[in-house]
């Protein structure tokens, strides 16, 4: 484990001192947005009441509090060694569980073969090792297509899904004919997966949120060359139909597109400033949300993408005004995702060292409620 973070995660005082400090710092920017769309603003520091009538209840409730498993991946698909660091899904998932998680994200279905005897393990196999460890299975990145979504489906729905997702954008195109094709071929695996109890989601990088070609001169090859303003994900909320499409925040991607895609240039051939607001985004339809990657980054403007990614809890993404401000907590799943955890050869068992600390991060999130 890095050795701040050893330290921070063995020391309970500094650690809360450090969360605390992180996560409740909101910006006055921030606060003034909101203010300004009528969404409430996060106050910092313990509230004050004369009747003393006051309640402390976890910001995230404790049964929705996951992990996706592409965090520990590198123990997943480890072959039994001598490391003493657990390996495969039913020595990971029993490590998962013991730390607190209640729900798992899956991102792959397969293990190591050795640890069976040369074989691959069924997906009925690990919902035994889920249900034996209270386990639920909240999603899953997988390839959505027509032509293998009913086999992805029963996957799913051995393993006791609600929602089935992927990793990638509908599209990687910045054209709105792109986006329109997707919105339909979504619009009805969306519906095949409503028949079959679950829900189909899509998961965001910062490209996601960054800005149609619809306007303009056109191309050489008729496509067009500037923008609207509108960004690739918010059109595809409009044309999509909400009983049927729904979708996963990466939070620190979404950050990510905050710092990166700020500037297009409109027909006229002016460049304009647009800022993206993840708070925002989310409010507006906060029930189309079902699922966040809960992802953490240390604010640093000299590389490409404006942040580094770290244990939840341990950067500058302010989770406490994030899930505040949103609400509907019972609907909200949080799945902590860190791509950087594993530590390779060097450190077997920093992945999961980063999932106890965020896991503990995640449980300090609080609010009051006077009601």
């Amino acid at each position: 484990m890095n050795e701040a973070y050893r330290r921070t995660a063995t020391d309970p005082q500094q650690r809360s001192q450090l969360t605390r400090r992180r996560l409740l710092a909101a910006s006055a920017g921030a606060a003034a947005a909101l203010g300004a769309a009528g969404l409430p603003v996060l106050q910092t520091g313990t509230p004050v009441r004369a009747d003393g009538k006051w309640r402390v209840d976890p910001l995230i409730p404790e049964r929705n509090r996951g992990i996706i498993l592409y965090s520990v991946r590198d123990r997943i698909s480890a072959a039994p060694d001598d490391s003493g660091v657990p390996y495969g899904f039913e020595r990971v998932l029993a490590s998962l569980a013991a730390m607190g998680y209640k729900e798992i994200e899956f991102a792959g279905y397969n293990q190591h073969t050795s640890i069976l005897g040369g074989r691959q393990i069924t997906p009925t196999e690990i919902r035994k090792i889920l249900d034996d460890n209270g386990l639920v299975a909240n999603g899953t990145h997988t390839s959505i297509n027509a032509a293998t979504f009913q086999q992805q489906l029963d996957i799913a729905e051995e393993l006791g899904m609600k929602n089935i997702g992927t990793g990638s954008d509908p599209t990687n195109s910045s054209y709105q004919s792109d986006w329109d094709a997707a919105a339909d071929t979504w619009n009805e695996l969306g519906r095949q997966a409503k028949e079959r109890g679950m829900r189909l989601y899509t998961h965001n990088h910062d490209a996601a949120y960054s800005f149609l070609l619809d306007s303009g001169p056109l191309d050489a090859n008729n496509k067009p060359t500037r923008s609207s303003g509108i960004r690739r994900l918010e059109y595809f909320f409009a044309k999509t139909d909400p009983k049927y499409v729904f979708f996963e925040l990466d939070i620190y991607w979404a950050y990510v597109a905050r710092y990166k895609h700020t500037k297009y240039v409109n027909s006229a051939g002016r460049e304009k400033t647009a800022l993206f607001d993840p708070i925002l985004n989310v409010a507006r339809r906060t029930k189309r949300f079902p699922l966040f990657h809960a992802k953490d980054g240390n604010r640093n403007t000299t590389v490409p993408n404006g942040y580094e990614m770290v244990p939840l809890g341990e950067g500058d993404i302010n989770f406490q005004q994030f899930f505040q401000t949103i609400g509907e907590s019972d609907f909200h799943h949080a799945n902590w995702e860190q791509d950087s955890a594993p530590g390779g050869a060097a450190a077997p068992g920093q992945s999961l060292d980063f999932a106890r600390l965020s896991y503990q991060n995640m449980s300090e999130l609080t609010i009051y409620r006077n009601d």
